[in-house]
């Protein structure tokens, strides 16, 4: 085998390779210019985030104990109560001796680990995506029932807490909840 032939080999064929760039112009021109609109958009509620802070910073004199967070989720006040009732409360977390094999993934599917938000419970008694609050406890905070218990547990309420200090501390709690509209 002589020189140009190795040489031949490694290289990719000229027709690949003219698929591939104008792949990669297909893709800069459909990005770039033809949908440039998120990428301004980023840049404007980042620029927009930005002034928002430093003129709340600078009524406050530059102490930010002060600082009042603006909450960006819309008010709903039209939220209605199907129905409510007391149950019993307790708490659990990603562990598999708690779980099973798959400890973040809940019985819908669900990845509470990579989500890392508190706002999934188990229920067997309600079905999937319902709604529920418990005011008692956390106040106006709206979960989603994603998970099931065993099934010897047909009146309780499991929460879902990240850290497995702070679902042993929860403990068992009596409490009123408040299952939402759809």
């Amino acid at each position: 085998m002589n020189k140009e032939e190795n040489i031949q080999q490694n290289i990719i064929s000229l027709k690949l390779a003219k698929k591939l760039i104008f792949s990669l112009v297909f893709v800069l021109i459909f990005d770039f210019i033809l949908f440039p609109a998120p990428s301004m958009a980023a840049e404007y509620n980042d620029l927009q985030e930005n002034q928002d802070f430093e003129e709340i910073l600078s009524e406050n004199k530059g102490n930010i104990e002060d600082i009042q967070v603006k909450n960006n989720f819309p008010e709903n006040s039209d939220i209605k109560i199907s129905w409510t009732g007391n149950y019993t409360m307790t708490a659990y977390n990603s562990e598999a001796v708690q779980c099973d094999a798959s400890p973040c993934i809940t019985a819908n599917g669900f990845n509470v680990c990579e989500h890392g938000v508190e706002d999934t419970i188990a229920a067997n008694f309600l079905p999937f995506g319902a709604k529920v609050r418990i005011p008692d406890l956390f106040g106006e905070k709206v979960f989603i029932v994603r998970d099931r218990m065993h099934r010897r547990y047909d009146n309780r309420v499991d929460i879902w807490m990240l850290e497995k200090q702070n679902a042993l501390k929860f403990g068992v709690k009596y409490a009123k909840i408040e299952v939402l509209e759809p």
